[in-house]
């Protein structure tokens, strides 16, 4: 009997990462299912909700979607959804189907199709301008007027330029990209080398990254040990010390950047809908969610080529 070849541990590392987007997915479906936002597709990506999470966790989740949504839609607005929106890393992200309006919306993932093409309520937005066979074009890629899944590797950037363009992508158009726990696994060279490029290529563009900050002291060095327990190393925490540290877009050729923690976002998020989610679970220790949102933060780059107003685009106390 012949042996199995050895993996590589780069191979196993990468392996690991990928397996944070399950995680990330059990929980937010958890969360909705809670009734802390409504997402009626999250469903048909992830079967089991797994054990019950913590009230912290929820909330935090609730913070991070509707922090990035928030950006999200306010790009929107600005550019009356004549634009591109190219989510890096995006694993089993719903937030097509919530935007199935904006025609030139594109996606960067890998793993979606099986889904999209066995499930009515995710394949119909797919299909209405084509035939249901003609949206395979291999066994990593999907397009649609509406909607393109590229597998893609981010650190190779050549590679991945060749993938969008070969998607018709316009580097001219008004683009978002959005990166949630990304960036922080790629090495500060390798995604100061991908943000650079977007930078570079976009004429009007805006960055949006979710992910770890603060992580210098005793609470970011237990996260840090709890995901190398599982082999998933945080090759870009030396850029995740403090919000100073997003100045790094200036330095790759962005206009303007905004950084906040999570708490900080989660103040500012609609105090009429804060209140409803506090009251879905009973919160014992807030020291708890605190030290949480503190080590989570968004950040926004912006390039306004156009003067589009996109650099006006942020949280309202």
């Amino acid at each position: 009997m012949a042996s199995r070849p050895p993996v590589a541990d780069s191979d196993v590392a990468d392996e690991a990462v990928r397996s944070t987007c399950d995680d990330a997915s059990i929980c937010k479906r958890f969360a909705t299912s809670q009734g802390y936002w409504t997402d009626p597709y999250i469903q048909y990506f992830v079967r089991q909700m797994g054990e019950r999470k913590a009230p912290e966790i929820n909330r935090g989740y609730y913070a991070r979607v509707q922090g990035m949504s928030h950006l999200l839609d306010a790009f929107l607005k600005r550019t009356q959804c004549d634009c591109q929106v190219v989510n890096l890393g995006a694993g089993l992200d719903t937030t097509f189907w919530r935007l199935k309006v904006c025609l030139n919306y594109k996606l960067i993932v890998v793993f979606l199709y099986h889904f999209c093409r066995t499930k009515p309520p995710l394949s119909k937005p797919l299909i209405e301008t084509h035939s249901a066979d003609s949206l395979l074009l291999d066994g990593h890629n999907l397009d649609s007027d509406r909607y393109c899944i590229i597998g893609a590797d981010l650190r190779d950037i050549s590679s991945l330029e060749e993938k969008l363009r070969k998607f018709q992508i316009i580097t001219e158009l008004p683009t978002l990209f959005l990166s949630e726990c990304v960036l922080v696994y790629m090495t500060p060279e390798q995604s100061s080398r991908l943000v650079h490029w977007v930078a570079n290529t976009f004429h009007t563009a805006m960055f949006i990254n979710y992910e770890q900050v603060n992580m210098a002291d005793r609470f970011g060095q237990v996260m840090i040990e709890n995901l190398q327990s599982r082999q998933c190393n945080l090759a870009g925490v030396d850029v995740c010390q403090s919000l100073d540290s997003q100045e790094r877009f200036l330095l790759t050729g962005w206009e303007s950047v905004n950084a906040l923690d999570m708490m900080a976002v989660y103040g500012l998020l609609p105090q009429e809908d804060i209140s409803r989610i506090e009251r879905l679970e009973f919160l014992d220790e807030k020291e708890l969610l605190h030290q949480l949102l503190q080590h989570y933060s968004i950040c926004w780059a912006v390039k306004d080529t156009l003067s589009l107003g996109i650099s006006q685009i942020g949280f309202l106390p």
